[in-house]
């Protein structure tokens, strides 16, 4: 796949700036069984203790595991923007992707979002692109994400922990709460 270059990017921006502000809807979820490793499913489960229930996050954090990156969710309309096909928005390696302006200006640290009958919580741990985000995706991909107004909109995701447990399901009403 071709990858977009930044003045594609930037001509597309308002794609995802046009995302719902308040009310959108899960459009993934991937789960992460190891390095490397991705399962898409069409129901998954939030937990308090484990992030996305059988995904890695636990066992990478090691004996003192930081709540506040349990969970990387990206917009969903960014991903599909440098993804290209469906098939290809897991290897962002995100778990959740949304349809919602996950800007900071839309959910600042502190934030919480219902996903279903769960409850996340936006976290201030910054979510960044590594290596393997340029490999899939381009470097002009990653730069971008990074740059002042990627990082303004979380084009390369957003940190966030369980507040409230419970079964999530593709296509879930995803609501911003006050």
């Amino acid at each position: 796949m071709e990858h977009l270059t930044t003045e594609e990017l930037e001509s597309r921006l308002d794609e995802v700036r046009d995302a719902p502000k308040t009310d959108g809807e899960l459009a993934l979820i991937v789960r992460r069984p190891d390095i490397d490793e991705r399962e898409q499913l069409e129901l998954g489960e939030l937990s308090r203790e484990y992030g996305l229930v059988g995904d890695s996050w636990l066992a990478r954090a090691g004996e003192d595991p930081d709540r506040d990156t349990q969970l990387n969710i990206m917009n969903a309309r960014f991903t599909a923007m440098i993804a290209g096909s469906d098939e290809r928005w897991q290897l962002a390696g995100d778990q959740l992707y949304l349809d919602l302006d996950i800007s900071v200006d839309n959910l600042p640290v502190g934030s919480r979002v219902a996903i279903g009958d769960a409850v996340v919580e936006v976290t201030a741990v910054p979510h960044t692109g590594c290596q393997k985000f340029s490999a899939r995706f381009g470097l002009d991909a990653r730069r971008f994400a990074n740059s002042e107004v990627g990082r303004s909109l979380r084009l390369r995701g957003m940190n966030a922990r369980v507040v409230t447990p419970g079964p999530i399901r593709r296509g879930d009403p995803v609501r911003k709460l006050s």
